[in-house]
């Protein structure tokens, strides 16, 4: 599933399409993606202007003229792409956007576990979507006495804990795990167990760890693209996650990367340094 690196790099390549854009049609190809589309949302669509392209946690969020909001959630395999304007749709191209320019974009999505609501603007963090969304990561005011505060009652394993998103948002289980490796802590402590300092040395890894996938495109496993069909390349440079076998990467570290399962979920990490 896209992290927040994913998507944020999907809502940088949608923004110089997008935003000023005049929606002319919108095509559904189905009735539905995990859930059924919004209710009339061609129609709702046609002739609005596109104002703005942000990220909410995993969420994408166009902000439109119309005062409503479109909430797009990728799934496990959703990914937009540019079509020529005289292309047929793909098999998985369940959504199709053309503006007044001549712009067409697909919304691809083979599994279909992707979905997408239209809500109004000014109610967007009281929707059942983001209301009980917790701290984004690279805010500039997030400090570690913050996360200190939140997690400080969670009996819940800290690599659990971090994957939830009520107290800090857009963390999947790649970079949960790269970041605990990089601050040398364990997956397996409680989350409460955490002092002041460890969080000032986790936020920043994490902090890192994100800036570092963005920058790279995200990271690309299985299905993930960007908006002009290239893959993510910070797989390249993972150091724990998907390494077991191999060994720590840490200067005086002579430890092998170990995975374990977690809750349902990979848990990579090198017993040595992570104690």
């Amino acid at each position: 599933m896209p992290e927040l690196p994913e998507v944020e790099t999907v809502c940088r390549g949608l923004t110089p399409l997008l935003v000023g854009q005049q929606i002319h049609k919108v095509t559904l190809q189905r009735e539905n993606l995990r859930y059924p589309f919004p209710f009339l949302m061609p129609e709702r669509l046609q002739d609005v202007t596109i104002l703005g392209v942000r990220r909410r946690a995993k969420y994408i969020l166009i902000d439109l003229s119309s005062c409503d909001t479109w909430l797009i959630h990728l799934g496990m395999s959703g990914k937009f792409h540019q079509l020529a304007a005289e292309a047929q749709f793909g098999k998985h191209d369940h959504l199709v956007l053309k503006t007044i320019t001549g712009l067409t974009l697909a919304y691809n999505d083979p599994r279909r576990f992707g979905y997408m609501a239209l809500l109004r603007t000014d109610q967007i963090d009281q929707s059942s979507y983001c209301k009980n969304l917790g701290l984004e990561p690279l805010d500039a005011n997030l400090t570690a006495a913050h996360l200190h505060g939140l997690f400080s009652f969670i009996k819940r394993p800290i690599k659990i804990a971090l994957l939830e998103q009520q107290r800090l948002v857009g963390l999947g289980n790649i970079y949960v795990c790269e970041s605990l490796w990089a601050a040398g802590i364990n997956p397996f402590r409680e989350s409460r167990s955490l002092n002041y300092d460890e969080w000032s040395k986790l936020l920043p890894e994490i902090q890192s760890v994100l800036q570092r996938a963005i920058a790279a495109g995200g990271s690309t496993l299985k299905d993930y693209k960007k908006i002009n069909g290239d893959l993510g390349y910070f797989q390249h440079h993972f150091s724990v996650y998907d390494c077991e076998g191999g060994a720590c990467q840490k200067a005086n570290c002579n430890g092998t990367i170990k995975r374990v399962v977690q809750s349902g979920r990979s848990t990579f990490y090198c017993p040595t340094c992570q104690q």
